[in-house]
């Protein structure tokens, strides 16, 4: 009798558990419904756009500086004439100033000076700790296995699971409730960073202390779920890379808009600690960010990050035929595509139930209207998941929330899973390495090939030419 009580009981637990996860996702589906594809390069989770001549609020412009020599006394004093030097950046021989407008042209015709431009703008309580330290058991989602790491049923399909290697998601930050999301073994909480000001406001680029983890924007924490996976529930939800460590540096507001400024600190910030402290550990850099033009500044400071060795991953950006956003334009980046899947919808509880066909079919698969294709010196490189994607994505502190976002910003952290798995393969792995792999193992798409670059991404092949 105990025992047909036990397996009543037992049962019983197992439809309750079911009925919650069902209702669950019935309710974050409905809620989200209207963040369609089509209306999603509007939506405030998507790669922003960038405004052109950004004014402080003092009628001041906010401008980044960069020259040919270092920044001596004489030439910061000359740069003083001309404005107020807010903060400089030795290490790309740089500077932000907050300057009347009418001076731009002439620090710009100085001899030292390589570029001036208006700093631009980008897009993109108590709590519980999970108890698990990676999510590498956890159940697959269509998305990871449409790029082949997980399959339904079965489990990871790769070896590889990102052991030893850190991902600095350059985003938006972490919600106060991040440990409900993810194992705290998972968030480098020790190197977690957050930046602010930018744009010639009067605070000027500055670290905030512990705003990393007080996110109100969601988009962090949803770029974050697709690398390393996340709890939905009672459930745990795989990861590309589910033992990768993530290094959370907020460089978005609360609205998801920043400055070209404020992003080029926390490449920066990333590039110090490969220099430094992770200088034996392969480091990568998710940037599910953008805008239309490339700032002189931020490309200088991933140039010196790439010099150091650091893997710079970026979205393309969802301004469909109208091109790319940057820093994904920029070659030397590795950037990502949005593609979706056509049996979406096709069975219940699809987004972790639907086993995508094997071999990989293009067939099956599109590029999303939304995601950019490249125009004449841009330089897109692969296509990845980027349609209806499943993860946490938290509005309000302390109460969770789960969303199927679409956009270049959720195929960007699906590429750079897998090269972090491909970086705990060959740890000496460098971003050129990388996306030369990538673009060669990719599957060309049927529809708009040449326009997704290469194709479309999945794990296996890419760690097979290693």
């Amino acid at each position: 009798m105990k025992n047909v009580q036990q397996n009543h009981h037992e049962a019983w637990r197992n439809l309750k558990q079911f009925l919650f996860l069902a209702l669950s996702i019935f309710l974050f589906f409905i809620s989200s419904c209207k963040k369609t594809v089509q209306d999603e390069q509007s939506s405030r989770e998507d790669v922003g756009v960038a405004g052109i001549q950004p004014m402080a609020a003092n009628g001041k412009l906010g401008i980044n500086v960069i020259v040919s020599t270092s920044l001596t006394s004489t030439v910061i004093n000359e740069l003083k004439s001309y404005g107020l030097v807010k903060k400089t950046y030795p290490e790309i021989n740089a500077v932000t100033m907050l300057i009347d407008q009418n001076n731009l042209s002439a620090i710009s015709a100085l001899a030292y000076v390589v570029a001036a431009s208006p700093d631009a703008e980008r897009k993109g309580s108590p709590v519980d700790a999970v108890a698990v330290s990676d999510f590498s058991a956890g159940v697959s989602t269509w998305n990871l296995d449409a790029v082949n790491v997980t399959q339904p049923g079965v489990g990871r399909t790769v070896v590889q699971d990102g052991t030893g290697v850190f991902v600095g998601v350059i985003d938006s930050g972490l919600p106060d409730s991040w440990r409900q999301y993810f194992p705290q073994e998972r968030i480098a909480v020790q190197y977690a960073k957050s930046f602010g000001g930018g744009g010639g406001e009067a605070g000027t680029v500055s670290e905030q202390p512990n705003k990393w983890e007080h996110d109100q924007n969601g988009h962090g924490g949803h770029v974050t779920s697709t690398i390393i996976g996340f709890k939905f529930g009672t459930a745990l939800v795989n990861g590309v890379a589910p033992k990768a460590t993530i290094i959370p540096v907020k460089v978005l507001n609360q609205n998801g808009s920043g400055w070209s400024s404020v992003v080029a600190q926390g490449i920066l910030y990333i590039a110090s600690l490969k220099a430094g402290e992770l200088r034996n550990n392969p480091v990568i850099i998710n940037m599910s960010l953008g805008g239309p033009g490339m700032d002189a500044m931020e490309q200088a400071a991933m140039d010196y990050a790439i010099s150091k060795g650091v893997i710079i991953v970026a979205a393309a950006g969802n301004s469909g035929t109208q091109g790319m956003l940057y820093p994904g334009a920029y070659a030397p980046v590795i950037s990502a595509a949005a593609a979706g899947l056509k049996a979406q919808f096709s069975v219940a509880n699809w987004w972790r139930a639907l086993d995508v066909p094997d071999p990989t079919n293009m067939d099956d698969f599109y590029l999303a209207g939304f995601s950019s294709r490249s125009l004449p010196g841009q330089d897109l490189d692969v296509a990845a998941p980027g349609v209806f994607v499943v993860g946490p994505y938290q509005l309000n502190s302390g109460q969770l929330s789960y969303f199927y976002l679409s956009g270049t910003s959720m195929a960007c952290p699906h590429v750079a899973g897998i090269v972090a798995l491909m970086a705990q393969k060959k740890p000496t792995l460098t971003g050129a390495e990388a996306e030369t792999i990538l673009q060669n193992t990719a599957l060309p798409m049927s529809a708009g090939a040449s326009a997704a670059g290469s194709g479309f991404v999945t794990a296996n092949a890419a760690l097979n030419a290693l």
